[in-house]
This record gives structure tokens, C-alpha cells and sequence, in this order.
């Protein structure tokens, strides 16, 4: 039976009441302003606005949410950015309406060089129990410990094309992998940020090379697809079944 719900692009254990959030990469519009490309900024309005109705959703469903754990890649540039660091003020200021600012953990991902917290928060990993949280670029022996049984990580941005058989319509949707490697539970979280889809699965021959995940192309392709929908999930199978379209 499983212990978690998939919410939006999130993931919440209702029994330890944790929400974890995939890959933000705040600041990702400002670095596509500065390479000239004319976006708008909305990002950080709609991180707020989606992370709201999570957080309404949770509360319908009358469960409590302690924790919320960001799983990494929480910023986008590798180098200092004074934009990125007001976005992510503004995030944290904006989560302490609906939680204390103790029990929201960062994780560093690959992009985050820099701690905007002042409070060096960021760390490699986080264990509640049985449950690891850790970005998924680096493995650390902790997160496989005995008590362990489910890992959550980030990092890959799965995603998966969709085509209608005439391959006239192809559209390509976010996705969590769900599977097992080294006898642990991995469940592997998309990105949060609706800009970047990331890796797509269906590919994944030519899209995915070892170094990139802490999980071997070997492997990864027996976990499962999930794709979120609004108001259901849906299991298109292992990735090994799909075929490239």
C-alpha cells in the first residue's frame, strides 16, 4: 500500500505530514531575459499560486503539513544572481503564512552554489525515519542506510511525450518515476518550474547517459511512469514498455 499522495508536481507523506517539491530553478525567466530572449516574468507568482492550491488541497483532504522539503536545484544560475536571491526570499517569506520557517528544508542541488539563507540551511541530504531526500547528482551513502526504505530525489526533470497514432499531435507532459535501486523505494519528482520539462523519457536511449542521476540507465528503465493529472493519476507502465515516438 502506498504512503504517499502525488499532488500537482509534489509528492506528501500524509503520515509524517512532509511535502516534497521538485527542482524550482528560480530565476530561469531572468536567464532567458538576460540572453535576450522577451519572457515575462511570472515565475515566481505562479510557484506562489500553485504551492497555494497544494497547500489548500492538503488541508480539504484534512491532513497537516509539518515539513516541506525542497529536494534541490532551488535556484538556476551557478553563479551569484541578486535577482535570484530576492526570488528566493520571496518564496521564503511567502511559505511562513502557511508553515514555521524551522520546518522548511533545503536541499542543494548541482545549481546551488550559493546559500541565499544566510543561514547555511542548505544540506546534501535529509532523513525523517525511513524516508531520505536528497537531489539525486551525488550519492551519499547515508541516504542508503539500513533503516532506509523510500528515496526521493530530483535532478532528471522527467517528462514524456504523448502522440496520437497518426503523430500528427505529440504533447509532452511532466511524469514521477516510481522504481527500485539498491533495495530502496526511489520515487524521482519532476520539476516544479512549468518552463522546464527536462528529460524525456520515452528517449531515454538518447537522452540519458549514466553520470547524469545517481540511478544507472539500466535500472531507471524499470521504474514506472506516473503522470499527474488534475483530479487522477495515470500509470502508462515501466519506461522499458514505452516506445520512441
Amino acid at each position: 500500500m502506498k504512503n504517499y499522495i502525488f499532488l500537482g508536481k509534489t509528492i506528501f507523506f500524509p503520515e509524517k505530514g512532509i511535502l516534497a517539491v521538485g527542482d524550482l530553478h528560480l530565476g530561469f525567466e531572468y536567464k532567458l531575459q538576460q540572453s535576450g530572449v522577451l519572457v515575462p516574468e511570472m515565475q515566481i507568482e505562479e510557484v506562489k499560486k500553485e504551492l497555494a492550491e497544494i497547500f489548500e488541497e492538503i488541508k480539504k483532504r484534512n491532513l497537516k503539513l509539518k515539513k516541506i522539503v525542497f529536494i534541490g536545484d532551488i535556484k538556476h544560475s551557478f553563479s551569484y544572481e541578486w535577482k535570484e536571491k530576492n526570488y528566493f526570499n520571496d518564496i521564503l517569506k511567502f511559505l511562513k503564512g502557511y508553515i514555521d520557517d524551522k520546518k522548511v528544508i533545503l536541499i542543494k542541488g548541482n545549481h546551488d552554489t550559493i546559500d541565499y539563507s544566510f543561514s547555511d540551511r542548505l544540506k546534501d541530504y535529509f532523513i525523517d525515519g525511513d524516508l531520505a531526500f536528497t537531489h539525486g547528482h551525488k550519492l551519499f551513502p547515508e541516504i542508503f542506510g539500513e533503516k532506509i526504505k523510500t528515496i526521493v530525489i530530483g535532478h532528471l526533470h522527467p517528462s514524456i511525450i504523448l502522440a496520437e497514432e497518426s503523430g500528427v499531435k505529440r504533447e509532452k507532459y511532466k511524469c514521477f518515476l516510481v522504481g527500485k535501486f539498491k533495495r530502496k523505494n526511489i520515487i524521482i519528482l519532476p520539476s516544479f518550474l512549468a518552463t522546464i520539462e527536462g528529460t524525456t523519457i520515452n528517449s531515454i536511449e538518447h537522452e540519458y547517459e549514466d553520470y547524469f542521476s545517481i540511478i544507472p540507465k539500466r535500472n531507471l528503465k524499470n521504474f514506472v511512469v506516473y503522470a499527474a493529472g488534475k483530479n487522477e493519476v495515470y500509470n502508462f507502465g515501466t519506461i522499458k514498455e514505452l516506445v520512441d515516438v
